[in-house]
């Protein structure tokens, strides 16, 4: 799977203080990737994330959410561990994640906060930090 498909072409947005790399653009000039400086790994925005899901077999990468849930997790609701039906069990806390529901159907964007199989087996707490739903 490649992040970057060969038939686009990406814009390179460099800190004007430091010149190091802050962002991937399209070529028409939409976000498609942040260079985190703290750790210098990408943050996912809602275009990379798509490209990842039709990208990747399911359910890499993902957390699974009930369809009735999906309207609050849109609005940018933290997704609870009690409300994850599958999720990716090589998922590490901290790593960025696609909440997509049962169709597949890319929902939001966020970052877990526990594993993957942690997910699956508590009852309670915040599985994911939603930093971005997807707007219908």
């Amino acid at each position: 799977m490649s992040l970057f498909p060969n038939e686009k072409r990406f814009l390179i947005q460099r800190s004007i203080k430091t010149g190091k790399i802050r962002n991937i653009l399209t070529e028409n000039g939409q976000l498609y990737l942040v260079l985190r400086a703290q750790d210098m790994l990408f943050s996912l925005t809602l275009l990379s994330a798509e490209v990842i899901r039709i990208n990747s077999k399911f359910p890499e990468y993902r957390v699974v959410i009930p369809n009735n849930m999906e309207q609050f997790i849109r609005e940018g609701r933290n997704v609870f561990a009690k409300h994850v039906l599958l999720a990716d069990p090589r998922i590490r806390g901290g790593d960025e994640v696609l909440v997509v529901n049962s169709d597949d159907k890319l929902i939001a964007i966020g970052k877990a906060k526990i594993s993957g199989e942690e997910m699956m087996e508590y009852k309670r707490g915040v599985a994911v930090h939603v930093k971005r739903g997807v707007k219908i």
